[in-house]
């Protein structure tokens, strides 16, 4: 058996290792994803998501994992801090696990419907191949273990970006380029009020 496939059938007991023993379960588990598997899920991201809203034969679990995988993106600022995949020490790792494990647990999902279960396995392969061939299998992470719940929303840990410098740099960079945009066109609307 391949690795992402021995990965989802193994998955379902991993609620012991979730974050807190108080964390909500009311909502939808969404079984963990190794540190490994987060890299070709970000790569294939796209394609599971866009197959996933096309679909026709959906229920409401498989609803709600998908909104739950969009909402956990854009919670970590659309997968666009450097490292937030790759850096397990990332104030956006452990957010990123979430949307990726959603995700898989999307595409898993999608491999049971008629009509989506070609496509989806399609992806399943190349994701598996592409894991195998950079060796990613084995690769785990502190929030490796983690299994998520659509009830709980991940954030980035805020109060660590400061100590990440890829972090600290890209939201200063990002926030410098807003402030100097806000500038520009303040002085472009003082020059068009004095003419």
């Amino acid at each position: 058996m391949t690795g992402m496939a021995a990965l989802a059938l193994s998955s379902g007991g991993a609620m012991a290792h979730s974050r807190t023993s108080s964390a909500n379960h009311a909502g939808i588990p969404v079984p963990e994803i190794s540190h490994g598997e987060m890299a070709v899920m970000a790569d294939y991201r796209d394609r599971i998501i866009a197959l996933a809203s096309t679909a026709t034969d959906t229920d409401e679990p498989f609803r709600r994992v998908l909104n739950y995988a969009q909402i956990q993106y854009s919670y970590c600022l659309w997968g666009r801090m450097p490292g937030s995949v790759t850096d397990e020490e990332s104030p956006f790792n452990e957010c990123a696990h979430a949307y990726l494990a959603a995700t898989k647990a999307v595409l898993m999902s999608l491999r049971e419907m008629p009509r989506e279960a070609a496509a989806a396995s399609a992806i399943v392969s190349e994701a598996d191949a592409d894991m195998i061939r950079r060796g990613l299998s084995l690769i785990t992470c502190r929030f490796s273990g983690e299994a998520f719940n659509t009830a709980d929303i991940i954030r980035p840990r805020w109060s660590e970006i400061p100590l990440h410098t890829a972090s600290m740099a890209s939201l200063t960079g990002f926030f410098a380029l807003v402030f100097g945009v806000f500038l520009a066109g303040r002085r472009w609307l003082k020059v068009q009020s004095s003419e």
